[in-house]
């Protein structure tokens, strides 16, 4: 099945899965952040099909600033629910396939570091699949 993505589209798809690596990656911030965004990002570079296209594009990212992880969260977790639903709606086997990006790119980041994941870093990863299984 062939989808439709709008620029807008394409804007939240990318929000959502590098925004959910930003999100990992504050949940570190006393550990080595920038080694879990730069793992993540490199599992994101390698997704294949549609949504792996609109992550290899060389276009922007909604906005991940904020002072707080609270304001990237409120970003980045209602992001992630609307690119699945979305996916949902043109093509039940893309929604998979985003939601096993996305795993693959969080277990990849949280493998970067040493000991495991912490505690922040387990909440977070449940805090981002639940976003992306409300859709």
């Amino acid at each position: 099945m062939s989808i439709t993505l709008t620029d807008q589209d394409k804007l939240t798809l990318r929000t959502a899965a590098y925004g959910a690596i930003s999100l990992l990656a504050a949940a570190d911030a006393a550990g080595s952040p920038h080694k879990i965004a730069t793992q993540g990002s490199i599992a994101l570079a390698s997704a294949t099909g549609p949504v792996g296209y609109v992550l290899a594009e060389n276009s922007k990212v909604g906005d991940l600033g904020g002072k707080s992880v609270a304001e990237l969260a409120d970003t980045v977790l209602p992001a992630l629910t609307a690119a699945t639903t979305l996916l949902k709606k043109q093509d039940p086997a893309e929604a998979d396939n985003f939601r096993a990006i996305i795993t693959v790119a969080l277990e990849t980041a949280t493998q970067a570091r040493k000991g495991g994941p912490s505690p922040t870093m387990t909440d977070m990863t449940r805090k981002i699949t639940t976003a992306i299984d409300a859709a």
